[in-house]
């Protein structure tokens, strides 16, 4: 099969590397080079599909140099089945890679300011030719998880707490929320004077005074549960408890708290965890392929570990490798037929 459209006009470089950096953020598990040829503007209308490909192919092997001369942070990552193979290699561009310095930060009156001109961009953004490569993308089963092409530029939180909270913030007003901490089987009832919402390594955090305790609090957006409530009560703020504060207790907490856990070597777990911020390797120790972390909630942390199954043990501390083998052995007894016993633990 021919490509799309043989006689359409060629797409300008430039357009085609916007298009190709748009699509490897989009996909976290990331895309094969057929994929990638396929699918994305400036590829797609020059592929044969069961032809022969080999021009376009060298093309993408420039755009890759170009991209990565530009500091794009673009990543490789061999099927875990298939080690040496470069058939089904995956590319992708990691989101916390790529975002901006943690230096850089935006006023409340800013993110509003580039969120209306994300509204004005968006409409007209996302092309025809945008929405068939996409759907494309879709059919093969790609699920995407930012706009692949026709970027929409969105100050995103994912977080439901986020708007009712720096509402709260502007008016000086207490909020009433729900928050589980871990460990707790309901949540409490919290109401807090919030001083400042920030980010902090890649999740949002309010800091404020705990009207129950009367003490300064940092909750994690992600913990609230339900809808955060404000209140017609005011509040005084003294201006010491500042954004920058609170991200630098964040810090402290972060620069303090250290983990270290044994990988399997060339796993997904060695590449994610090598690429966290403050993470090293301990070449101190023969064939251990330890890794030292930095975090700030140890519960976080575990929940991540255990993602990565066997391809993780946590030599210290106690409590991390107490917490990741309980949701180890929470996902085996959530996944076992009725009747049959649980199985051994191996951690």
């Amino acid at each position: 099969m021919a490509s799309d459209n043989p006689g359409a006009a060629p797409v300008p470089v430039e357009e085609r590397l916007f298009s190709l950096v748009l699509a490897l953020l989009a996909s976290e598990a990331g895309l094969t080079k057929n994929d990638i040829l396929s699918t994305v503007q400036g590829y797609r209308q020059k592929f044969a599909f069961a032809g022969d490909n080999a021009s376009l192919e060298r093309q993408f092997e420039r755009d890759k140099d170009d991209i990565r001369e530009l500091g794009v942070p673009l990543e490789t990552i061999e099927p875990l089945d298939e080690p040496g193979s470069n058939h089904n290699l995956r590319y992708r561009i990691p989101k916390g890679a790529y975002d901006l310095p943690a230096d850089i930060s935006f006023s409340s009156d800013e993110i509003a300011l580039l969120n209306l001109a994300a509204m004005a961009w968006r409409e007209g953004s996302l092309s025809r030719e945008s929405r068939h490569a996409l759907l494309k993308l879709q059919s093969l089963g790609i699920e995407s998880i930012e706009p692949v092409l026709g970027y929409a530029p969105r100050i995103r939180t994912r977080e439901a707490a986020f708007d009712p909270l720096t509402d709260a913030l502007s008016r000086r007003v207490l909020v009433r929320f729900s928050y589980l901490k871990p460990g707790d089987l309901l949540p409490r009832e919290r109401t807090v004077a919030p001083l400042s919402v920030v980010q902090h390594e890649g999740r949002w955090h309010v800091q404020g005074i705990d009207q129950n305790v009367h003490e300064p609090r940092t909750f994690l957006l992600s913990r609230i549960i339900g809808p955060v409530t404000r209140t017609r009560t005011t509040f005084v703020s003294d201006d010491t408890h500042s954004a920058e504060t609170a991200l630098a207790q964040l810090d402290e907490i972060w620069q303090r708290n250290l983990a270290v856990v044994r990988v399997r070597p060339n796993s997904d777990a060695e590449t994610r965890l090598l690429k966290k911020r403050g993470s090293s390797r301990d070449e101190g120790a023969a064939e251990s392929h330890a890794i030292t972390l930095h975090f700030t909630d140890l519960h976080l942390l575990a929940d991540e570990l255990a993602g990565f199954g066997p391809e993780v043990f946590v030599v210290a501390p106690l409590e991390l490798r107490d917490a990741v083998r309980r949701r180890l052995e929470l996902t085996v007894a959530t996944h076992q037929p009725e009747g049959v016993a649980h199985a051994e633990k191996t951690f």
